[in-house]
Order: C-alpha cells, then structure tokens, then sequence
C-alpha cells in the first residue's frame, strides 16, 4: 500500500469512529497504522474532528492540490 492509501483508509476509519460518537457510542478506537491506536470519547469529539482535518490536508497535498483555508465571515 502507498501512503495516499494509507491516509484514505484512515480517514474512512477516522470518519466513521466520528459518526458513532455522534449517534451515541460512548467510546471508539481508531487505528493510526503501524504506531497503535487512539480510543476517542464522547468529550474527544473536538481532536477526532482535528485530526480527520489533518488527514484530509495530508491527503490534499499528496495529490498536488492546495487545501482551501478556513473561511471567516464578518458581520
């Protein structure tokens, strides 16, 4: 497997250990690969988020294409 790979399956696995915390689960572990795993709980919800947006920068940038910033709007 290449790391694009890698980095997609991790941010499927990532992805959905978000959605059954937000539909209910207590607790989930997402593998991160050869360095282990991370259980995330209901309070974690905010690293969980972070680090699916970590992934999907590192998935932008292996295929050549720039992430778009965050957006802030002003009223």
């Amino acid at each position: 497997m290449n790391d694009l790979t890698i980095l997609r399956q991790r941010l499927i696995d990532a992805e959905s250990a978000l959605h059954r915390l937000m539909i209910g689960e207590l607790e989930v572990t997402v593998s991160v690969g050869g360095y282990g795993a991370t259980t995330y709980a209901q309070t974690d919800i905010n690293k969980l988020a972070a680090y699916i947006a970590k992934l999907k920068s590192e998935i932008a940038a292996k295929e050549g294409r720039a992430r778009r910033g965050p957006l802030f709007m002003k009223f």
